[in-house]
């Protein structure tokens, strides 16, 4: 029996991928996470991390703890993430809120496209903010939500691109933080006329 072969649990290869990236409900490691959330809690625990299953909607991650300062161990490295590119978060997560709160809704998951983001966007930005440039742009920070894990994409025909919101947004931009920027942007934009 090797060194490796010694060490390793049945739920070795969950928590290795947790540490990497969310899991999710098509993973091949995705029952091991179900069925060793307690053992996976306790050790990755002792390193400052939580993990957050949510089974219903067929995903899991970990977080990071915090201190009452809001401090960490610092395992995670946290992504400094674009003006322009948080605006289209906050879009992303408020659409899917709008689409969560309707009840005349029969499908559960969020689906976008990049046409329908720009028109969105159109709708959320302030009167005086720099529209043009923005939008000129607005490929690379879509590009930038999928990188981070927000969107998948599903389908492309022609200049059209279809993208599932991933539900993982509700988690990592709360109500509180959506009102927080949304007040942020005002602020910014009103910064920007004086």
């Amino acid at each position: 029996m090797s060194s490796l072969e010694k060490h390793i649990t049945p739920y070795s290869k969950a928590i290795v991928r947790l540490l990497k990236s969310t899991v999710e409900r098509n993973s091949s490691i995705w029952d091991d996470v179900i069925n060793y959330q307690n053992e996976i809690q306790d050790y990755i625990g002792k390193i400052g991390l939580e993990l957050i299953v949510k089974k219903d909607d067929g995903f899991a991650f970990v977080k990071q703890l915090e201190d009452n300062e809001g401090s960490t161990l610092g395992l995670v490295q946290r992504r400094q993430i674009g003006f322009e590119t948080s605006i289209v978060l906050v879009v992303l997560r408020q659409s899917l809120e709008d689409f969560d709160s309707n009840p005349t809704q029969l499908a559960t998951e969020k689906f976008i496209t990049n046409t329908e983001i720009k028109d969105e966007l159109e709708l959320f930005l302030p009167e005086k903010y720099d529209r043009v440039k923005f939008i000129k742009e607005l490929d690379r920070y879509i590009n930038a939500a999928v990188d981070l894990g927000y969107l998948k994409e599903i389908s492309k025909k022609d200049n059209e691109t279809k993208y599932q919101i991933h539900r993982i947004i509700k988690e990592k931009i709360t109500l509180d933080i959506l009102q927080d920027f949304e007040n942020k942007l005002k602020d910014y934009v009103e910064s920007r006329l004086c």
